[in-house]
This record gives C-alpha cells, sequence and structure tokens, in this order.
C-alpha cells in the first residue's frame, strides 16, 4: 500500500471511532469491506491506527488527521529503532492515563512493552506444537516457567506474515491463536481427564477449548456466557478443534446457577478494565476510567460469591482477569477471602508485560477446605 493512501486510509478508520465504535471494532469494519487486501495490507493498516492511539498524547492537537497519524508511525519507527531514545519519565507522563499509577506500580520495563508491537501466540494441540510450527513455518516453539504452575508452557510464537485463519492447520482445528497469558490460565487451572469443570465466563471458547485439551477431552466441561452470540462461535470453534465433552448455557452472573452439578473446578475470567490489553488495544488506554474499574471490581466480587457454592469440597476455584489494577486482583481476592473462610489461596499469579512477553494477567487458584 502507498504510504500516503495508508494516511488516508488511517484516517477513514480513526474518523469512524467514537463511544460507540472502539478502533478495533472500526479495523473490524474497514477490514470487512476490503476482503482482497493481503495479511500485509492489513498489517500495515492495524499498525498505523494503533501507533496513532499508542503515541497520541506526543501528538499535536491542531495537526490534519493522517500528519498525526505519519507522525506517530515515526515515533513507532524511531522507538523499535532504540527503545532508550523515549525517556521513561515521558513514557510514564504520556503513554498512560494519569489515574493508572493509583491503582498499579508503573516500571519502565511495562511502559516499554505497552509500545511495542504485540507477539503473535498460538496454542496448539497437545503434543503438536512442533508438528505445526514446521508446517506454517516462521514459527518457534517456546517454552515459558509459569509461576505457580507445576510444568513449563509451550506455545506457539509466529513471526511470519501469512493469513493464518486461512491456513490448512487452522481449519483442521490444530491450532488457536491464544495470547500466551490466556494460556497461561489453562495450565494453573490443571483439570485432569475425567474432572467436571465449569468456565463461568467463557466468551467465545478461547480457555474452554483450552481446558478440553488439558482433560484430554475426558469428563465433563460446562461453558456459559451472558452472550448467545459468543456462545454460537464457541459451538463453531468447538466443532473445528473437535471437542465434544462440553455443554453450554446462558449464565449473566446471577445468583441462580444454570445447573445443579458440583464441580472439581471453577473458572471465573471476569469481565475486567482489560489494563493488560493495552498493548494490544491502545485504544482502550483512553477510553478506560477509574468508575469502569470500580464497578467491574464490584461484578468479579459477585461473580465469586455467586459460582463458589457449586464447588465441590477440595475442588479448586481459579480467578483470572487480563488486568492489573490492585482493585480488580489482590483486592478482589483478598475481599473474598475475608468472607469467605472455607477457601485458601494456594496460589496468586501475576504476569506483567515487559517480564513476560504477552498481555498482563492477574490469576488466583483458591482450594475449598
Amino acid at each position: 500500500m502507498h504510504a500516503q493512501s495508508l494516511l488516508n486510509r488511517a484516517a477513514l478508520v480513526l474518523r469512524k471511532v467514537g463511544p460507540d465504535t472502539p478502533a478495533d471494532e472500526a479495523l473490524r469494519i474497514e477490514m470487512a469491506a476490503r476482503k482482497s487486501w493481503s495479511a500485509v495490507e492489513r498489517r500495515a493498516l492495524t499498525r498505523a491506527v494503533y501507533s496513532y492511539f499508542r503515541w497520541l498524547l506526543w501528538l499535536p492537537e491542531k495537526e490534519a488527521i493522517q500528519a498525526k497519524v505519519d507522525q506517530a508511525l515515526s515515533l513507532q519507527d524511531r522507538f523499535e529503532k532504540n527503545e532508550k531514545d523515549i525517556k521513561p519519565q515521558a513514557l510514564a507522563a504520556r503513554a498512560v492515563p494519569e489515574w493508572l499509577a493509583g491503582e498499579m506500580e508503573l516500571p519502565v520495563s511495562f511502559l516499554r512493552q505497552l509500545q511495542r508491537q504485540p507477539t503473535l501466540w498460538m496454542r496448539s494441540r497437545k503434543g503438536q506444537e512442533q508438528q505445526v510450527a514446521t508446517s506454517l513455518e516462521d514459527c518457534d516453539v517456546v517454552e515459558t516457567a509459569i509461576p505457580g504452575a507445576v510444568a513449563p508452557l509451550k506455545t506457539l510464537r509466529y513471526k511470519g506474515t501469512r493469513d493464518l485463519y486461512r491456513s490448512p492447520d487452522f481449519q483442521a482445528g490444530r491450532f488457536e491463536i491464544q495470547d500466551l497469558a490466556s494460556q497461561a490460565v489453562g495450565l494453573l487451572c490443571n483439570p485432569q481427564p475425567g474432572e467436571t469443570w465449569w468456565d463461568t465466563c467463557a466468551g467465545q471458547g478461547g480457555k474452554t477449548l483450552h481446558l478440553a485439551d488439558l482433560m484430554d477431552n475426558k469428563g465433563l466441561l460446562w461453558a456459559t456466557d451472558r452472550s448467545k452470540r459468543r456462545l454460537d462461535v464457541l459451538a463453531k470453534r468447538a466443532a473445528r478443534a473437535e471437542v465434544f465433552n462440553y455443554r453450554v448455557a446462558a449464565w449473566e452472573g446471577e445468583e441462580k446457577l444454570p445447573t445443579k452439578t458440583l464441580f472439581d473446578g471453577i473458572l471465573i475470567d471476569a469481565p475486567c478494565s482489560g489494563v493488560g490489553t493495552w498493548q494490544r488495544n491502545p485504544h482502550a488506554r483512553w477510553t478506560t476510567s477509574p468508575q469502569d474499574v470500580a464497578e467491574l471490581s464490584q461484578v468479579q466480587k459477585r461473580l465469586l460469591t455467586h459460582a463458589c457454592v457449586a464447588l465441590c469440597e477440595g475442588g479448586r476455584l481459579v480467578y483470572s482477569v487480563c488486568t492489573l489494577t490492585r482493585s480488580e486482583t489482590t483486592g478482589v481476592i483478598e475481599a473474598f477471602l475475608r468472607t469467605h473462610p472455607d477457601f485458601t489461596l494456594e496460589t496468586a499469579t501475576t504476569l506483567v508485560p515487559g517480564e513476560f512477553d504477552s498481555n498482563g494477567m492477574y490469576i488466583a487458584v483458591l482450594r475449598k477446605k
């Protein structure tokens, strides 16, 4: 794509961004209208739009959008050439909103990670990592030590330019595109073949499919979500991955549970402010507020309180959020333990971008006495 065409196209997308249309949605709309574009063209547009939001507070307000995008791309290039060229003080003042400092530590490694292009992580079926990596090419098998896990996490890191969704391996269900931090959640759940698990906020099923794979498709999985649309996507993904040991139901977190089943394990991958995803979704830095954090922490506490009654004695309750704010991580777990003395905290793991080349994630594993 010609440089000026890229700037014009990015400006078109940015004009669509608003309170009801986040940047990722505006990009999806544009991509849907450009089915003939190559994967390289799609990545170039995504990089231009997201660079705009990464470097937003560096850009002069009165410039035209095309000029701002051009400056943002220049800053991105400059940063990628020499990260230390952007001073830590400038990153702390401009890369994240001011309120975040009251909710978490802001190490330089974290701030620099937010300004990098995100790595594309994938999860293959258990034991097929090398086979998939060889088939795709430009793909590495990576082992990462996750605090609290009994074994390293084995993932795939893709560095090529192909459209992976069109690859035969994806169509055959041999791998899923899933961030390393998200895969760490399944690893710390550590479900065993033959157990019964409940993925309470399953969404489109990324973690559900991982749990099924770890269980060798033996046992039973319940997957619930408040969105029927997301559960429909889960069903399509499960069919492609040949996962059949699951049931789905609608559940919005209310006291009335979707089943009377008692579970060996319950995963609550709760709705959150998403601070841990700000590298991958930089627009969210400027739309998330302290009020969102406060409201979501109440939702998270309610989900834990309502779901935990379905856990059998000795069962594992796993709480995960792709955020790093104290109010939604340690604050939620401390409040839950104060009111639920029949639970103990086995491990709490925080994956911080900069320490891990991934999204940020907080994972707490609790045990019912």
